[in-house]
């Protein structure tokens, strides 16, 4: 990834940081939004999101059809909000977090040993 597109990732990110301290300033709502408030509303719309896969066969983009793939958009934009939300009351950068963790998962799942393999890394170390 060059400079110019990790740039414009974290531009984004702020832009809808900030998107959303508007919103919620609009209505007074950040005296509700503690951490813990935060992660247990983002834990709820992640389960309002998985709720729309819950009976489908395999889950993929064909079964959802168009109404339904409109109501899964709108909850993973809620988990994105309240993801980006939280991360901006623990004063979280979202990039560096992801980039710090994609190193601990490359040396976790090395890409030689774990490739087509969905188990855990501790299922196959031994293996």
């Amino acid at each position: 990834m060059s400079a110019g597109e990790g740039q414009g990732k974290v531009g984004d990110l702020a832009r809808l940081r900030e998107l959303v301290r508007v919103f919620v300033n609009e209505r007074d709502w950040d005296q509700f939004h503690t951490p813990k408030n935060l992660a247990s509303a983002l834990s709820v719309e992640a389960a309002e999101l998985l709720e729309h896969f819950q009976w489908l066969q395999h889950g993929r983009l064909e079964e959802l059809g168009e109404g339904k793939l409109a109501e899964v958009r709108h909850e993973m934009a809620d988990v994105l909000v309240y993801l980006v939300r939280l991360a901006d009351k623990l004063d979280v950068d979202l990039m560096a977090a992801v980039e710090e963790k994609m190193v601990l998962n490359r040396a976790k799942y090395p890409a030689d040993k774990v490739r087509g393999d969905a188990r855990k890394y501790h299922e196959y170390k031994d293996a």
